[in-house]
Protein backbone atom coordinates (compact mmCIF):
# COMPACT_ATOMS: atom_id res chain seq x y z
CA UNK A 1 0.00 0.00 0.00
CA UNK A 2 1.52 3.63 -1.18
CA UNK A 3 1.75 5.34 2.25
CA UNK A 4 0.02 8.89 2.48
CA UNK A 5 2.14 11.62 1.29
CA UNK A 6 3.79 14.04 4.12
CA UNK A 7 2.62 17.98 3.51
CA UNK A 8 5.94 18.54 2.08
CA UNK A 9 5.73 15.99 0.06
CA UNK A 10 3.51 18.21 -2.87
CA UNK A 11 2.37 22.28 -3.14
CA UNK A 12 -0.19 23.59 -0.96
CA UNK A 13 -2.37 23.53 -3.64
CA UNK A 14 -3.02 19.93 -3.74
CA UNK A 15 -3.54 19.71 0.06
CA UNK A 16 -6.92 20.09 -1.68
CA UNK A 17 -6.90 16.75 -3.29
CA UNK A 18 -4.86 14.71 -0.79
CA UNK A 19 -7.28 15.49 2.23
CA UNK A 20 -10.00 13.76 -0.06
CA UNK A 21 -7.97 10.31 -0.05
CA UNK A 22 -9.83 9.27 3.29
CA UNK A 23 -6.91 8.00 6.01
CA UNK A 24 -6.07 4.43 5.49
CA UNK A 25 -7.44 4.17 1.80
CA UNK A 26 -5.61 1.87 -0.47
CA UNK A 27 -5.30 4.68 -2.88
CA UNK A 28 -4.63 2.34 -6.01
CA UNK A 29 -8.10 0.17 -4.71
CA UNK A 30 -9.57 3.45 -4.95
CA UNK A 31 -8.25 4.72 -8.26
CA UNK A 32 -9.29 1.17 -9.48
CA UNK A 33 -12.98 1.63 -7.78
CA UNK A 34 -13.40 4.76 -9.27
CA UNK A 35 -12.82 3.72 -12.49
CA UNK A 36 -15.56 2.40 -13.06
CA UNK A 37 -18.28 4.24 -10.61
CA UNK A 38 -17.29 7.67 -12.67
CA UNK A 39 -17.16 5.48 -16.50
CA UNK A 40 -21.01 4.68 -15.44
CA UNK A 41 -21.77 7.99 -14.06
CA UNK A 42 -20.26 10.32 -17.40
CA UNK A 43 -21.38 7.09 -19.56
CA UNK A 44 -25.02 7.17 -18.11
CA UNK A 45 -25.74 10.61 -18.97
CA UNK A 46 -27.77 12.12 -21.52
CA UNK A 47 -26.25 14.46 -24.63
CA UNK A 48 -28.23 17.38 -23.34
CA UNK A 49 -26.89 16.62 -19.29
CA UNK A 50 -23.43 16.20 -20.60
CA UNK A 51 -23.78 19.48 -21.81
CA UNK A 52 -25.13 21.82 -18.55
CA UNK A 53 -23.19 24.18 -16.98
CA UNK A 54 -24.43 25.09 -13.83
CA UNK A 55 -23.41 28.86 -14.21
CA UNK A 56 -22.42 31.09 -17.14
CA UNK A 57 -18.41 30.86 -17.96
CA UNK A 58 -18.59 27.74 -15.80
CA UNK A 59 -17.31 23.90 -17.76
CA UNK A 60 -19.65 21.56 -18.94
CA UNK A 61 -19.74 18.05 -17.96
CA UNK A 62 -17.97 17.37 -21.07
CA UNK A 63 -15.78 19.83 -20.50
CA UNK A 64 -15.31 19.14 -16.72
CA UNK A 65 -14.48 14.95 -18.04
CA UNK A 66 -12.46 16.62 -20.31
CA UNK A 67 -10.45 18.34 -17.87
CA UNK A 68 -10.16 15.04 -15.42
CA UNK A 69 -8.84 13.36 -18.39
CA UNK A 70 -6.30 16.25 -19.20
CA UNK A 71 -4.92 16.17 -15.56
CA UNK A 72 -4.82 12.70 -14.99
CA UNK A 73 -2.35 12.52 -17.69
CA UNK A 74 -0.30 15.46 -16.36
CA UNK A 75 -0.44 13.90 -12.97
CA UNK A 76 0.88 10.34 -14.36
CA UNK A 77 3.20 12.24 -16.82
CA UNK A 78 4.77 13.67 -13.71
CA UNK A 79 4.79 10.48 -12.14
CA UNK A 80 6.09 8.70 -14.65
CA UNK A 81 9.31 11.45 -15.16
CA UNK A 82 10.13 11.81 -11.57
CA UNK A 83 10.35 8.37 -11.35
CA UNK A 84 12.92 7.87 -13.21
CA UNK A 85 14.93 11.45 -12.64
CA UNK A 86 14.79 14.19 -10.69
CA UNK A 87 13.87 17.03 -13.07
CA UNK A 88 11.96 20.22 -13.13
CA UNK A 89 8.49 20.77 -15.54
CA UNK A 90 6.61 23.56 -16.62
CA UNK A 91 3.33 23.74 -15.03
CA UNK A 92 -0.71 23.08 -17.18
CA UNK A 93 -3.01 26.14 -17.39
CA UNK A 94 -6.54 24.15 -16.83
CA UNK A 95 -8.16 26.85 -18.32
CA UNK A 96 -5.88 27.37 -21.20
CA UNK A 97 -5.90 23.28 -22.22
CA UNK A 98 -9.59 23.43 -21.60
CA UNK A 99 -10.39 26.13 -24.62
CA UNK A 100 -7.43 24.68 -26.29
CA UNK A 101 -10.24 21.89 -27.66
CA UNK A 102 -13.67 20.87 -28.15
CA UNK A 103 -14.70 18.55 -25.56
CA UNK A 104 -17.77 19.54 -26.48
CA UNK A 105 -18.20 18.07 -29.89
CA UNK A 106 -17.53 14.85 -28.93
CA UNK A 107 -20.24 12.32 -27.19
CA UNK A 108 -20.04 11.56 -23.48
CA UNK A 109 -19.80 8.32 -24.35
CA UNK A 110 -16.57 8.53 -26.05
CA UNK A 111 -15.42 10.96 -23.33
CA UNK A 112 -16.23 8.16 -20.72
CA UNK A 113 -14.56 5.55 -22.46
CA UNK A 114 -11.00 7.87 -23.09
CA UNK A 115 -11.18 8.24 -19.43
CA UNK A 116 -11.69 4.48 -18.53
CA UNK A 117 -8.67 3.93 -20.94
CA UNK A 118 -6.60 6.74 -19.60
CA UNK A 119 -7.17 5.21 -15.61
CA UNK A 120 -6.05 2.21 -16.84
CA UNK A 121 -2.75 2.91 -18.13
CA UNK A 122 -2.18 5.17 -15.52
CA UNK A 123 -3.05 2.45 -12.60
CA UNK A 124 -0.70 -0.08 -14.98
CA UNK A 125 2.10 2.77 -14.36
CA UNK A 126 1.47 3.68 -10.80
CA UNK A 127 1.14 -0.32 -10.12
CA UNK A 128 4.69 -0.49 -11.49
CA UNK A 129 6.38 2.19 -9.47
CA UNK A 130 8.77 0.38 -6.42
CA UNK A 131 8.83 1.88 -3.05
CA UNK A 132 12.33 3.59 -4.38
CA UNK A 133 10.56 4.97 -7.00
CA UNK A 134 7.58 6.01 -5.04
CA UNK A 135 10.38 8.35 -2.78
CA UNK A 136 11.92 10.02 -5.68
CA UNK A 137 10.50 13.54 -6.72
CA UNK A 138 11.20 16.23 -9.54
CA UNK A 139 9.87 19.92 -9.25
CA UNK A 140 6.48 20.20 -11.20
CA UNK A 141 4.89 24.57 -11.72
CA UNK A 142 7.66 25.48 -9.56
CA UNK A 143 7.40 23.07 -6.47
CA UNK A 144 8.35 19.96 -5.19
CA UNK A 145 6.59 16.84 -5.02
CA UNK A 146 7.18 13.10 -4.71
CA UNK A 147 5.90 10.26 -7.16
CA UNK A 148 3.87 9.04 -4.02
CA UNK A 149 2.12 12.21 -3.49
CA UNK A 150 1.14 12.61 -7.26
CA UNK A 151 -0.60 9.06 -6.51
CA UNK A 152 -2.75 10.69 -4.20
CA UNK A 153 -3.45 13.94 -5.85
CA UNK A 154 -4.63 11.93 -9.07
CA UNK A 155 -7.17 10.09 -7.02
CA UNK A 156 -7.91 13.46 -4.65
CA UNK A 157 -8.47 15.21 -8.21
CA UNK A 158 -11.15 13.27 -9.13
CA UNK A 159 -12.60 12.90 -6.02
CA UNK A 160 -12.79 16.47 -5.99
CA UNK A 161 -14.83 16.94 -8.76
CA UNK A 162 -16.73 14.27 -8.21
CA UNK A 163 -18.18 16.36 -5.44
CA UNK A 164 -18.29 19.50 -7.14
CA UNK A 165 -20.17 17.39 -10.03
CA UNK A 166 -22.74 16.21 -7.25
CA UNK A 167 -22.96 19.41 -5.44
CA UNK A 168 -23.15 22.28 -8.86
CA UNK A 169 -24.61 19.62 -11.28
CA UNK A 170 -26.92 17.03 -10.55
CA UNK A 171 -29.21 18.39 -8.14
Amino acid sequence: MIKRPNSDDYAPYAANYVILVPEGTDVLALLAENQQASYSLFSGLSEEQAMFAYAEGKWTLKEVLGHMIDTERVFSFRAFVFSREDISLPGFDQETYVASTDFNSRTIVDLAKEFKAVREATLYLYRSFSEEQLGRSGVASGALVKVAALVYMTAGHELYHLNLIQEKYLQ
